[in-house]
């Protein structure tokens, strides 16, 4: 039986060699610190074992080695993600569309971004920003023409301009113009594509 190719194979036992040599502790040392035998810290260090994740953990304490460190390739290895148009889930805020371009994967996270397509209606605008909430925004326009209105300032945006702001403040886009407003909106962190 092979392993199905979705499964991740992890391989921080080279790691947790190398680290234990160049610090000159013997497997026996780190065994017995770690309370395991010394053939299992030998098996792990191969590769040939997965352990249970306390002695992963009780390892990585005896050689003082940061968890991140060890799965650094396993972060790299993580897929692309991929919304093909037409599979785009929509939100709306009235009659303002949003078209979701990314998948959040840290949700309720300061990290945590979106990004969508904007459409706003000629005579319509935006209102969940009216009070502003935490994190930063990006916008493009991409047809058409609008008002940010930032504060107790006003700024006009046509095609081609973008703009970026603290989102902590009051903030609205309206559509100024004689056709549908669409831009391309990034905001972080996620505050409507968060499940």
């Amino acid at each position: 039986m092979t392993d199905s190719p979705s499964k991740i194979q992890y391989q921080f036992g080279t790691k947790l060699r190398e680290i234990r040599e160049k610090k000159g502790y013997t497997l026996k040392q780190v065994a017995q610190s770690a309370g395991v035998s010394e053939s299992l810290v030998s098996q792990i260090e191969r590769n040939k074992v997965s352990p249970a994740i306390d002695t992963l953990l009780t390892l990585a304490s005896v050689l003082d080695v940061n968890l991140e460190y060890l799965f650094e390739e396993y972060n790299r290895q993580k897929p692309i993600t991929i919304i093909h148009e037409g599979e785009r889930r929509e939100l709306y805020e009235d009659d303002v569309r949003m078209e979701e371009l990314i998948k959040t994967r840290e949700q309720n996270s300061e990290h945590s971004m979106e990004s969508y397509m904007l459409t706003i209606p000629v005579g319509s605008s935006t209102h969940r920003g009216n009070y502003g909430h935490i994190g930063h925004e990006f916008g493009v326009i991409l047809e058409g023409k609008g008002i940010m209105h930032y504060e107790s300032k006003q700024y006009e945006l046509r095609e081609g301009d973008s703009v970026s702001f603290a989102a902590g403040s009051p903030h609205m886009l309206e559509n100024s113009g004689d056709i549908p407003l669409k831009a391309l909106w990034v905001v972080t962190p996620a505050q409507r594509f968060v499940k």
